[in-house]
């Protein structure tokens, strides 16, 4: 048990532990800081004043961003965790750190890394069939390569803002219904609730990395909401893709949840038919069980459980470089929309409201197909940690504004 009081209770105890970057009214230099209840825990000042003894990166705790800490590897990531753990559960630990704590209400956050590449998939074999039939109704709804290889694009990293930054409508080219061709903002704005993951150690170029090697690389994991403007994308993406459309805004969460917080929520991933090439089998394949909130306007409109995403983040990464790419510090990837069987468990709006045919009515009374000028949507989610604990991913909220 922790002495701080806050966290005894919360689904950021002891064995959460996100790291974040904040800073106080009273010092605005951004540092490093992990959460532990309604508190943020000072790393910088638990590394300069030697409570953490046995931490082999003192220098990587006193950065303003994750990317120096995270760059170290699992044997630093281990450790610096299980030192937090001790000092935050050692009572007599208390009179050392009490001072280190600022209250949540108090501080503001940073962006926690700087992104280096951002990659999207489209890992979910509902989300994919669901928009199969919206797209193609007369055809099957996945196409001939979905189930050889994850499916992804590449984004770009400059827009990834962290949660409550504002999302401004993005202006682009569209086909109205009557077939003209028409310039300005995107009256068909979507969300995508997803689940982006961080990796820490680089790799050189021309050395691909292993399905099986994903915790030797991979920091920890993000919720993301991948803004997508419906219309704009229709128009440009044959034949290369997704690209203003999607590139406006990428929101993820001011915390990132270490991997090792996740181990009680892995489970097996769902089985694969056909069975993939060699350098996508898994010797141990497995996901996370994580169970997402989508509320627009405050209303839950969408439950989605990523258990149930047919491509792996480990296949995911392993695809991302088998070609040679090399990984950077930074490097953002993510899993595409998640979305489950079930009409309540889809994770966009395009597919909530079947292309805007069937509006969502919101705890007001008000409907909506898309979002509005004013809407504000919010992320959550929460997996299961040691001892039957519940643990939260950090929140991702964004209101959408006109130019």
């Amino acid at each position: 048990m922790t002495w701080v009081a806050s966290a005894v209770d919360s689904r950021y105890g002891v064995e959460n532990l996100p790291y974040g970057v904040y800073s106080t009214p009273d010092n605005a230099v951004p540092r490093l800081g992990v959460r532990i209840g309604d508190e943020v825990l000072d790393l910088r000042r638990l590394a300069e004043a030697g409570q953490c003894a046995n931490c082999p990166t003192c220098s990587a705790l006193r950065a303003p961003m994750l990317n120096p800490f995270m760059a170290l590897g699992r044997d630093v990531w281990s450790t610096v965790r299980g030192q937090v753990q001790s000092a935050l559960t050692e009572p007599d630990m208390e009179q050392h750190l009490r001072s280190m704590l600022s209250p949540i209400s108090t501080v503001t956050m940073h962006p926690p890394f700087m992104v280096a590449d951002y990659v999207d998939f489209y890992s979910s074999e509902h989300h994919a069939t669901n928009l199969g039939r919206l797209f193609r109704p007369d055809a099957e709804p996945l196409l001939p390569n979905w189930k050889h290889l994850p499916v992804g694009y590449h984004g770009r990293g400059g827009t990834v803002v962290p949660s409550g930054t504002p999302i401004v409508r993005p202006n682009g080219q569209r086909k109205t219904p009557d077939g003209d061709i028409v310039f300005g903002p995107s009256a068909r704005l979507d969300i995508e609730a997803e689940v982006g993951f961080v990796v820490g150690v680089p790799t050189a170029l021309g050395h691909p990395v292993s399905a099986d090697e994903f915790r030797d690389h991979v920091f920890g994991l993000t919720l993301v909401n991948d803004w997508s403007a419906r219309d704009i994308q229709a128009w440009e993406y044959v034949p290369l893709g997704p690209f203003l459309g999607k590139s406006f805004a990428t929101t993820v969460s001011a915390w990132v949840t270490p991997l090792d917080a996740l181990d009680d929520a892995e489970i097996t991933a769902p089985e694969q038919d056909p069975e993939v090439l060699p350098y996508l089998a898994e010797k141990d394949r497995y996901g996370y069980d994580l169970r997402m909130s989508v509320k627009w306007n405050g209303t839950e409109v969408s439950r989605p459980p990523f258990a149930d995403m047919y491509w792996t983040p480990a296949q995911q990464l392993a695809h991302m470089t088998v070609n040679g790419a090399a990984l950077r510090t930074g490097d953002l990837y993510a899993s595409g929309t998640v979305s489950g069987p079930a009409a309540h468990q889809r994770g966009s709006f395009l597919e909530l409201t079947w292309g805007g045919k069937e509006p969502i009515t919101l705890g007001d009374g008000s409907t909506r197909t898309f979002l509005e000028d004013g809407d504000t949507v919010e992320l959550n989610a929460t997996a299961m940690g040691t001892e039957g604990r519940l643990i939260a991913l950090g929140e991702v909220a964004g209101t959408v504004h006109s130019h």
